[in-house]
């Protein structure tokens, strides 16, 4: 059993960190810069024993390929076995099963293994994320592969989608949620109790650095954003800590004890994770 999954099964909460590798569009100094930045930060949060997440073109920006520099650059500062990839449908076929070897040959030990936005080019090269699982699970047997499920939708379908014979996911990331879905969460949990799923969960809770309207309108085409909540809490005096720190406690309030914190930036990561936890 993987390190992560070790991790996930074990009883009791879980916080995890989910960070992006930086955009194609910068300039070489500045890239430079930002994989120096998220070199340091992913050796800093390895040593403290906690896993991350790197994204694959998050909410539909180019993103520069997470193995590319992890892999091989990052030497003995970071444990590879809490560092997990996410890879999405949305590369060639070949480059996928290229990536799931390089990963496996590199020392990851998990790959999360997502469809990927429809709403933006390109197009998966398969239908579906269970269908590149299956292929990579055939491909490269050693990785542990997890998959997504979105709370937002119906319980009965997402939880048969994790807990299908040929779902070939182990685990499963979830759609961003908050304090202000909860309901959804539980009603979640309910139907994988309900359906015998062992299958654990990791919950997305996102890091609202203001209450700026556009931002939140942004943010609001990829997930569901309680945009009119947020705003109410940042005007009441709340921190950006103090609404994170909400969220991991309601989540927890109804069992949902794995988490993953997004948006807390390569070079703060660390920090903004600590003060958020020293509020829940």
């Amino acid at each position: 059993m993987s390190t992560l999954m070790n991790a996930l099964r074990a009883p009791g909460p879980l916080v995890t960190v989910e960070l992006r590798p930086p955009r194609t569009d910068l300039s070489g100094e500045d890239g430079m810069s930002a994989w120096i930045d998220l070199h340091h930060t992913l050796g800093r949060l390895t040593r403290q024993e906690l896993f991350v997440f790197l994204t694959d073109n998050a909410v539909g920006a180019a993103e520069e390929e997470n193995l590319a520099h992890v892999g091989g650059n990052v030497g003995d500062s970071v444990d590879r076995s809490r560092i997990v990839p996410i890879l999405t449908c949305k590369h060639a076929l070949e480059y996928c099963e290229t990536f799931a070897v390089r990963a496996a040959s590199d020392g990851f030990e998990s790959l999360t293994v997502l469809g990927g936005d429809v709403s933006v080019p390109p197009p998966r090269c398969v239908p579906h994320g269970r269908d590149l699982r299956e292929i990579l699970a055939g491909r490269v047997p050693s990785l542990t592969l997890g998959g997504w499920v979105n709370p937002h939708r119906s319980p009965r379908e997402q939880v048969g989608f994790i807990n299908a014979a040929d779902a070939h996911a182990e685990y499963a990331l979830s759609q961003i949620v908050s304090h202000h879905s909860v309901d959804i969460v539980e009603r979640f949990l309910e139907e994988a109790d309900r359906a015998g799923s062992s299958k654990p969960v990791v919950f997305g809770v996102f890091y609202y650095r203001s209450p700026n309207p556009r931002t939140l309108s942004t943010l609001g085409s990829f997930f569901p954003v309680p945009a009119a909540e947020i705003q109410a809490e940042f005007e009441a005096g709340a921190s950006p800590e103090d609404i994170c720190a909400r969220s991991i406690q309601a989540l927890r309030s109804v069992g949902a004890e794995k988490i993953y914190v997004s948006n807390l930036g390569e070079r703060q990561a660390g920090r903004r994770l600590r003060r958020i936890l020293e509020r829940v």
